[in-house]
């Protein structure tokens, strides 16, 4: 699971005395603990799928996090922020292009728009963004 990959990660951060890394793991090691407290509350799991989209919202907050820093002129900041976006990046299950997601809508029966969000959602949570299966989706 990407848990147990990133907190190895941290372990072996720790090790290195590698600051950046370290400061980045224990951040997503709390939300995704968070996030199993919340799902075991509501009597589920955290799966891989979860964890994914977790991490690739933390990513798009650090990109937002660096262009701010960008703004300002803090560019020592933004480098940082800039390898912390790269070892989220490494944990990213591989996104869909446009033409799999095509692929992928042809190929289910119901092409109606709730059958293939609900598709992807169960099966592709992570690896795909849904906004651009809802543009892939329109133009069939």
């Amino acid at each position: 699971m990407i848990i147990d990959q990133i907190k190895a990660a941290n372990v072996e951060a720790i090790k290195t005395k590698d600051q950046t890394a370290r400061a980045l793991y224990s951040v997503l090691l709390n939300k995704l603990k968070l996030e199993e407290i919340n799902k075991r509350q509501s009597g589920s799991q955290l799966t891989d799928g979860d964890s994914a989209h977790l991490l690739q919202k933390a990513s798009k907050e650090l990109c937002e996090e660096r262009d701010n820093y960008i703004k300002v002129g803090n560019k020592e900041m933004a480098e940082t922020i800039s390898k912390q976006i790269l070892l989220v990046e490494k944990y990213l299950p591989k996104m869909l292009s446009r033409e799999e997601i095509k692929k992928i809508i042809l190929a289910l029966p119901d092409k109606s728009v709730p059958t293939v969000m609900k598709h992807f959602k169960q099966n592709y949570q992570g690896a795909c963004d849904m906004k651009v299966v809802g543009e892939v989706l329109k133009e069939i």
